[in-house]
């Protein structure tokens, strides 16, 4: 890593990477820019110069020169055809647009190696802050980046080896709302459909929601316990499994939007009875014909209060990381 004049930290430069190298600027600028015609020998000597350095090339540098900062910040999202999600990006791009930056917007689709390319491209393009739902188990890969002055923000879930401002659901809170009203309904035999619990969010609700059945004294049933369902196809099948069985469930408990939408979907066509909450909230929830009783929240909030902590931090607030928590309403729509 490179230094300024003041000590502070700097990206290395395509001239520091000649210095370390022994070569010239010209040959650094024809090895990154991948010309097959350079000596094998420089390139080699070149591209340990940029392993050891950190270097990465600046696509945006010649958009950039007048400028300190290139007036961007990156989106890292799950699923762009997820409500929950495309409700975060309109917050943030509200926000960017309020402090006259671009958002540049991209989806991981919950996989990890994904992600890690994606933001590190990001960081190529010189992008001023990062807001990121994190998919890969660990952040780590982007220290660098943090250290050289790139703030990040994360939003739904916390991330692995590192420490920074983070911007979560209340998901614990709401998941023990959802049972504690299914059993002052009476219900006993409750359903829950989980997605895979590698996902932070479903392993702090499915963990809440057992210890509120627990509480209860709501006698144990793995074979109403789902998990690793996510697709709607999943779902389905998980659920006609349970109403299938010789107790099947009086109510149903989906730990995401997904998850709902694939429930009523069965629900709806075997005309059961089964009460059913849903953990998300959706624009058509209201619409459903099956009465449905969500844990909802203010997804737009955490996108713009994610936004708003990664603007504070690009204007220069070196405060201690903070963690914001968005909390959960039950909205009942069921008579069940």
């Amino acid at each position: 890593m490179s230094t300024s004049s003041t000590g502070a930290p700097r990206r290395p430069t395509m001239a520091d990477v000649a210095r370390a190298a022994g070569v010239s600027l010209k040959t650094v600028s024809r090895v990154v820019n991948n010309v097959p015609t350079v000596d094998a020998a420089l390139a080699e000597r070149v591209l340990a110069a940029v392993t050891e350095l950190g270097f990465r090339r600046n696509d945006m540098a010649r958009n950039l020169r007048s400028r300190t900062t290139s007036a961007t910040v990156g989106l890292l999202i799950e699923d762009l055809a997820n409500p929950f999600y495309s409700a975060i990006a309109a917050a943030a791009a509200e926000c960017a647009l309020a402090h006259d930056t671009m958002l540049i917007t991209a989806s991981s689709e919950e996989d990890g190696d994904r992600e890690r390319r994606l933001l590190l491209e990001m960081c190529e393009r010189r992008v001023d802050g990062l807001l990121v739902v994190p998919a890969a188990a660990d952040q780590v890969y982007l220290r660098a980046e943090i250290d050289l002055g790139t703030p990040v923000v994360f939003l739904d879930r916390p991330p692995t080896n590192l420490r920074t401002d983070t911007v979560l659901i209340d998901n614990a809170r709401g998941a023990r709302s959802a049972i504690e009203y299914l059993v002052a309904k009476g219900h006993r035999r409750i359903g829950v459909l989980s997605d895979w619990l590698s996902i932070y969010t479903m392993r702090e609700r499915m963990s809440a929601a057992e210890a509120a059945l627990e509480r209860a004294r709501v006698p144990y049933r793995p074979d109403l316990i789902r998990y690793g369902l996510h697709t709607l196809a999943d779902t389905e099948t998980a659920v006609e499994a349970m109403l299938d069985s010789d107790e099947p469930p009086t109510a149903l408990f989906a730990l995401n939007n997904r998850l709902t939408l694939g429930a009523l979907s069965v629900l709806n066509r075997r005309g059961s009875d089964a009460v059913i909450v849903g953990f998300d909230d959706f624009e058509t929830a209201r619409l459903m014909p099956h009465p449905l009783t969500i844990i909802s929240y203010d997804a737009r909030e955490m996108g713009r209060v994610g936004a708003e902590l990664l603007f504070r931090r690009i204007a220069g607030d070196a405060s201690r990381p903070q963690t914001v928590v968005i909390p959960t309403t039950l909205i009942e729509r069921s008579t069940g």
